[in-house]
């Protein structure tokens, strides 16, 4: 066994460095031929380290990334699958990269549907589930099959304490079927352009009558109510309750915790980050940091690659901003809607396996939203595998097709979406998972940026 294992480390360790150098990042398959080698791999290097799990459909890896400025903040040593490789095989390729550091925690962002698994090799002392949209129909099925699996993941981890979304009627019933302790976070205040048109959980998941809601944020989230059984939101543990200003870079709220009232300033804007602060803040709370430390990590913490990330092209100021469900491109749409730049929008659509092979899910995006701003939308580009499928849909969404050019290429693409005639205009790039990569793996080589993977 000690050989196997030792075999393992060593052929995982060199396969990574081979596909860093080759600028292949190097994420899963270390990990994944490491098991192959050695399946009890992951469960030995993760025995003496305490796991954080963040798992759910939106918001893992930016939720992950404000837990470990947290815990940097605080002087806790702890690791990162920063990359975002979240199946189990990037799982393990982080802790073989990070094994020899010893360090007392390792945050880990994990696919919902891979959680059941890799709960059972991790030492989880906390578990956050952000949120529960429907994503993906074609891997993970209908989303209360997404809420199962992770039922199963929480129950493989007994003695964690478990941090729920309380305006998710989804999430925050995983409450009534697990023995953890839970902290509940959420908003209690209405937000900015309601969209009540999108809901993934409209029947009561307890008797299946209709929901009715005292307030909406987004989608199905907010102040849920049933009026047959009386299942209702839990009021959360950590809430936001006023929103002092949403700004194109951040936002700043005013946050209750244990019954003080901070002011705080979230560095990343939209309302789907609110509630990842308040994710991470829940996760704080469990672990007993100073609050006023986690307030103030909230501000320093830096974004992950696509995730609202910020690049300069050429002269162009560019943001990228990853897109794979109609809840959170709806959320995209409506920060879009409240800036009052110029922009040019480009959308980038693949159907590979982890983005999903059914794109029928842009019909339920309300991209005629879109035509509210097209006055300030010089361009918008379309391209990835399923650029036709793109544009259609964008064609009966109304918009003017004389603003709309396909394109199949990337290289291309970048020079389309880079040339000088938009140094004054915003670019906003709104990629699917594997486009993301793909995409920026070329404007890494061409512009010299800094690898996902860092």
């Amino acid at each position: 066994m000690k050989f196997r294992r030792s075999t393992a480390l060593i052929i995982a360790k060199i396969l990574v460095k081979i596909l860093r150098i080759t600028g292949r990042g190097g994420t899963s398959l270390p990990g994944k031929l490491a098991l192959l080698i050695y399946p009890a791999l992951l469960s030995d290097l993760a025995f003496n380290t305490e796991a954080i799990i963040v798992t759910g459909t939106n918001g893992k890896t930016t939720t992950s990334r404000m837990i470990s400025e947290i815990l940097k903040n605080a002087g806790l040593s702890f690791f990162e699958n920063k990359s975002g490789a979240n199946l189990i095989s990037g799982i393990t390729t982080s802790f073989i990269e990070n094994h020899h550091l010893n360090c007392q925690y390792a945050v880990i962002e994990c696919d919902e549907a891979a959680f059941k698994t890799v709960s059972k090799h991790l030492n989880a002392k906390y578990i956050l589930v952000t949120n529960l949209f429907r994503d993906q129909l074609d891997r993970y099925g209908e989303i209360t099959h997404t809420l199962n699996n992770i039922l199963e993941g929480i129950k493989n981890c007994k003695e964690a304490t478990v941090s729920l979304n309380a305006d998710c009627s989804l999430s925050s019933s995983l409450k009534d079927s697990i023995s953890n302790h839970v902290i509940f976070y959420g908003v209690d205040i209405p937000l900015e352009n309601t969209d009540e048109t999108l809901s993934d959980a409209p029947y009561c998941i307890k008797c299946k009558s209709r929901y009715h809601y005292s307030f909406r944020t987004y989608g199905h989230l907010g102040g849920f109510y049933c009026p047959s059984c009386g299942y209702k939101r839990t009021q959360p543990d950590v809430s936001v309750i006023d929103i002092l200003s949403v700004g194109k870079c951040d936002s700043k709220i005013v946050v209750s915790m244990n019954n003080t009232t901070y002011q705080a300033v979230v560095n990343l804007p939209g309302e789907y980050n609110i509630y990842n602060a308040l994710a991470a803040l829940s996760v704080g709370i469990a672990m007993s940091v100073n609050e006023q430390s986690m307030i103030d990590s909230l501000s320093t913490f830096t974004g992950g690659f696509g995730r609202m990330e910020n690049i300069i092209l050429n002269h162009v100021d560019t943001h990228i901003i990853l897109v794979k469900n109609p809840a959170g491109l709806n959320g995209v749409i409506r920060y879009l809607s409240n800036l009052n730049d110029e922009m040019i929008l480009t959308i980038v659509l693949n159907d590979k396996f982890a983005d999903g092979t059914d794109v029928s899910w842009i019909w339920d995006a309300d991209f005629e939203n879109l035509i509210r701003i097209m006055d300030r939308i010089k361009m918008i580009y379309v391209a990835g595998i399923r650029y036709d499928d793109m544009a259609l849909r964008l064609k009966y969404a109304g918009i003017d097709q004389s603003k709309i050019f396909k394109v199949n290429n990337y290289n291309q693409l970048i020079d389309e979406i880079s040339d000088d005639k938009y140094k004054n205009t915003a670019s906003y790039v709104l990629p699917t998972y594997t486009a993301m990569f793909d995409l920026r793996l070329k404007l890494t080589k061409k512009f010299k940026l800094k690898n996902f993977w860092k």
